[in-house]
C-alpha cells in the first residue's frame, strides 16, 4: 500500500514463556507487528533490560522488521510471563513485576515521534507503574489532532485499577475489550440490558468512536455512534488464542486510517484472528493480503 500511516504500540514488552519455549509477546508489539502487515508503519514504545533477554528481544523484533528505535534500555530485568494454555488453547497468565517495561522513560525523541502518528495503541497493563503510566499519558498528550487512540483494555491479574480504566478511556477514540473484560466495566458504571445495550452505552458514555467487543467462538460486534456490525467467528481447529485479540485490533486500526468500509474491516479483522488462533504464538505471518 501507498501512504503509509505510521501506528505505535506502547507498553509492554515481554517473553511470553510457553510450554513450547519462549516467544516475544507483549500486546503493543503483537498490535505493531499486524498493523505493519495490514499495511501500516509501525514502531514500539517500551523498554527492555540491559541483558542476554533484552539482546535477544531486539534481534528478535529486528527479525520481525519493526522498528527499534524507541525501545529503551534499563537496569530493570526483561519482561516475562508465564503462559499456560487450558485444553481449548486459551492463555492464563503470570505477569512478572517490576520489569524494564515498568519504567519507559518519556523521552523527547519519542514524544516528537508520537507527534508523527496515526494512531496509538495502548492498554491497562503497561500502566500498572506510575513510571511507564505518566510516559503513556504523556505520549497521548503528545500526539496530533485526529489521531486515533486505541484502548485496547486487556485486564491481566489485578494490575488494574477503575482509575486507570476511567483516564484511559476518556483518552480514547476506540475501546477493544473481550467479552470476559466488560463485566467488569459493566460492574464498574453500571451499564445494564444485553451485551449490545452495553456496548452502546459504554460508546456513549466516553463519545467513543467505536467500541470492539470480541467473544471467542460467538463472534465479535463492533458498534459506533450510527453503526453496528456483528459477525460469527469461523470455525477452526485451535493451536493457541495468544495475540488473536491483538491481531484484530489492528486490522481494525489499518482498516480505519485507510478509509476502508466498516463491515470489509470487520470481516478481514475476522478472518486474521481466526488465521493467528491456527498458529502458535502471537505474530505469525499472514500468508493473504489484508487489505
Amino acid at each position: 500500500m501507498k501512504n503509509k500511516p505510521t501506528v505505535a504500540g506502547i507498553g509492554e514488552l515481554l517473553w511470553d514463556v510457553l510450554p513450547t519455549g519462549k516467544q516475544v509477546g507483549g500486546a503493543p508489539c503483537n498490535f505493531a507487528f499486524h498493523a505493519m502487515q495490514a499495511g501500516c508503519e509501525s514502531y514500539v514504545v517500551s523498554a527492555v533490560g540491559n541483558d542476554l533477554l533484552g539482546d535477544e528481544m531486539v534481534k528478535n523484533l529486528g527479525k520481525l522488521n519493526l522498528e527499534t528505535r524507541y525501545i529503551q534500555r534499563n537496569q530493570y530485568p526483561t519482561g516475562t510471563v508465564t503462559v499456560k494454555l487450558n485444553e481449548y488453547g486459551q492463555p492464563s497468565y503470570i505477569i512478572h513485576e517490576n520489569t524494564a517495561w515498568d519504567n519507559i522513560l518519556p523521552t523527547p525523541e519519542i514524544l516528537r515521534k508520537s507527534g508523527e502518528c496515526r494512531a496509538v495503541c495502548f492498554g491497562s497493563l503497561g500502566q500498572r507503574s506510575s513510571v511507564s503510566a505518566s510516559t503513556i499519558l504523556q505520549v497521548l498528550e503528545s500526539v496530533k489532532s485526529g489521531c486515533l487512540k486505541v484502548f485496547d483494555i486487556n485486564l491481566r491479574q489485578h494490575f488494574y485499577s477503575p482509575e486507570i480504566i476511567t483516564k484511559s478511556l476518556e483518552f480514547a477514540d476506540v475501546l477493544k475489550l473481550n467479552d470476559e473484560e466488560l463485566p467488569v466495566l459493566t460492574g464498574l458504571y453500571g451499564l445494564t440490558g444485553e451485551v449490545k445495550n452495553q456496548i452502546k452505552q459504554l460508546v456513549n458514555l466516553f463519545n467513543l468512536q467505536y467500541v470492539v467487543c470480541t467473544m471467542g467462538e460467538k463472534g465479535s460486534i463492533i458498534m459506533g455512534h450510527n453503526e453496528f456490525s456483528f459477525l460469527e467467528s469461523p470455525k477452526v481447529v485451535v493451536a493457541d488464542t495468544v495475540g488473536a485479540g491483538d491481531s484484530f485490533t489492528a486490522v481494525l486500526v489499518a482498516g480505519l486510517l485507510h478509509n476502508v468500509e466498516l463491515k470489509k474491516i470487520h470481516e478481514k479483522a475476522t478472518q486474521v484472528a481466526a488465521f493467528v488462533c491456527t498458529q502458535r504464538g502471537a505474530t505469525p505471518l499472514i500468508p493473504f493480503e489484508i487489505f
